[in-house]
């Protein structure tokens, strides 16, 4: 049996015609090549993936070849074309910098290197991962590439070129490979599939080259695989399951759900999606990544921006017909924001929910009134095709008994009528939202269908109703007395709480001021700014003092005021006058002050 190659070393590029992605940096060179304006030293950096060592192999070849074609191109049939292809060439020599970084291993590079070419015009150096060599080996590097024979070509290439120091990039010409696009990608996967005789269809070539994420080496190694497991036939299907990536049509059919606000479609496709094995940030990063495209597409100038088949984008372009950008913005910032805090939650299936629940209701609140029609409900009988495990038989296991229980049905709100009448805040909500009713349950009382969108909505209207109707004012008078006793009793229970806020409001007694106001010291304004304590403090005092008409307001003393400093004899004299029994126990026991 023959052995494999995998395709990204079968269809390397061997000619700069062949390169993918980089028409500029290989037009540059093949210019400089023309004009032999060749430098001393190139340096080719850029992403995993992008042809930097296939670029510099491409390069020394061609500037060795003895019969170069009119494109400027090597002529694969000269004694120097020939060696390379064997891997024969003597001159043309690649070191591994991650392998080969030392000072010992620059020094012998350098000793090659006064050896002239036996064959061909130049000799050729390409160091790969040159950003491994230590500090010692780059300095020992440093006179060489400034000044080498002029039969000596360098061609550094890395990955992370922030890691080079300075003295060596000086030295060279520095080349910047971009990622590839994904059309570059998805077309040179089209073309290895033909030679290979592998059908495949478009929108599978495309989720392979966006998966690379510009490396063409990648997206080859994904091909493979996906080969591996297909055979010679690639469909979009074998594609994502191979992949598990989540199919591109939960996520029209939950965009629909979304434009309806159709909750309960929404949590059954959530848990079809959750069910498939697919994690909640996952769904809700690909649904803002299909809001994007949604948003995208609504304009001819950004369709560009968008990577997918005509097939694809003529979907999203039907689909974005049904979607305003007001509601794209809303939702987008929405998913990102769930996004976020999605590791901080406890319940992730329940955030998501939320988060989906959120959207569909924004075309019911702000874009009600500019919203445009939403797109025709998809038949239940249309289901897609979801590989799943064959379930397992236990011949032995006994029947499990089921209590029957009666079914609550879902009944769908019906449209919303301008403008509904606002209930008062202390009376149940009720929402009729259809005729069936559910049987009597055993006190005389018939409950009504459930409407998880009818909920939502008497919440909201409910805490609309509360804000606007005024509070009640009580303005009962209380005294000093009641003050200070119902402030000390605050301030005993609030210790557990806050023990710093609790004692900063016991160092001082409150004065009952005009208009129901309480002032107060405290001995710095910063105690103020714990507004959750404050307030804590505010209702404690008009529930007790059965007062809402109550204002707070902090003194804090002057600092400039100087303190006036007692003597011992004042300090007794100041206990007795506090206390009399100070003096009785002095005389007693006959005790006098001491100096």
């Amino acid at each position: 049996m023959d052995n494999f190659i995998v395709s990204a070393r079968k269809y390397r590029p061997a000619t700069f015609h062949q390169v993918v992605g980089q028409q500029s940096i290989t037009n540059t060179l093949q210019n400089a090549i023309k004009n032999n304006h060749l430098a001393q030293a190139f340096l080719f950096t850029g992403p995993r993936g992008v042809g930097k060592t296939t670029c510099a192999r491409i390069l020394a070849k061609t500037i060795n070849c003895t019969n170069l074609t009119d494109d400027l191109e090597p002529c694969d049939a000269c004694e120097s074309c020939t060696s390379f292809n064997n891997n024969a060439s003597f001159n043309i020599h690649e070191l591994d910098a991650a392998s080969n970084n030392s000072v010992d291993d620059i020094r012998h590079l350098v000793e090659q290197v006064r050896i002239p070419p036996q064959v061909g015009k130049y000799k050729v150096y390409i160091i790969d991962e040159v950003h491994m060599l230590s500090q010692s080996a780059f300095n020992a590097f440093l006179k060489t590439l400034e000044e080498p024979p002029s039969y000596a070509k360098f061609i550094l290439a890395t990955t992370e070129k922030h890691k080079i120091i300075p003295t060596i990039l000086s030295r060279c010409q520095i080349f910047d490979f971009r990622r590839i696009n994904v059309e570059d990608i998805a077309q040179y996967l089209g073309y290895v599939a033909s030679k290979e005789n592998i059908e495949t269809e478009p929108e599978a070539l495309h989720i392979i080259a966006q998966k690379a994420d510009g490396a063409l080496r990648d997206a080859l190694s994904t091909f493979d695989q996906i080969v591996s497991y297909s055979g010679h036939t690639m469909s979009y299907k074998n594609v994502i399951e191979n992949l598990n990536i989540l199919d591109y049509d939960y996520y029209f059919r939950i965009t629909n759900d979304l434009l309806r606000n159709d909750i309960q479609e929404l949590l059954l496709l959530f848990n079809e999606v959750i069910e498939n094995g697919f994690d909640g940030q996952h769904f809700i990063m690909g649904l803002s990544d299909h809001l994007r495209s949604l948003l995208v597409i609504k304009n001819p100038a950004t369709i560009k921006l968008m990577h997918a088949s005509d097939q694809l984008k003529a979907k999203y372009t039907e689909q974005a017909k049904h979607c305003t950008p007001e509601f794209l913005f809303k939702a987008l910032d929405i998913c990102n924001q769930y996004d976020i805090n999605y590791k901080a939650s406890n319940n992730k299936r329940l955030h998501i929910e939320i988060a989906l629940m959120s959207v569909a209701e924004l075309l019911n609140t702000s874009f009600g009134s500019t919203a445009l029609p939403p797109p025709p409900a998809i038949p239940k009988e249309q289901k897609i095709n979801v590989v799943k495990e064959p379930k397992t038989e236990y011949p032995d296991a006994k029947p499990i008994e089921t209590v029957p229980v009666k079914p609550v049905e879902m009944v769908s709100e019906p449209e919303p009528e301008p403008k509904p009448e606002i209930l008062p805040s202390k009376k149940p909500i009720t929402e009729t939202t259809g005729n069936t009713k559910i049987p009597d349950s055993g006190n005389g009382k018939n409950i009504k269908n459930i409407s998880i969108k009818a909920g939502l909505r008497s919440i909201k209207e409910q805490s609309v109703s509360d804000e606007n109707q005024p509070e009640p004012i009580i303005d009962n008078p209380f005294t000093q007395e009641k003050l200070e006793k119902t402030w000390s009793d605050f301030c005993k229970t609030y210790e557990e709480k806050s023990p710093s806020f609790a004692h900063a409001l016991a160092k001082y007694v409150p004065i009952l001021a005009e208009n129901n106001q309480i002032r107060y010291k405290i001995d710095s304004i910063q105690i103020m700014q714990n507004s959750i304590s404050v307030n804590h403090l505010m209702e404690h005092l008009k529930r007790e003092l059965n007062n809402n008409q109550i204002t707070l307001k902090a003194v804090v003393p002057d600092k400039n005021e100087q303190k006036k400093a007692y003597t011992d004899r004042e300090k007794l004299e100041r206990l007795i006058e506090k206390n009399p029994n100070v003096q009785k126990l002095k005389d007693q026991f006959n005790l006098e002050l001491g100096f």
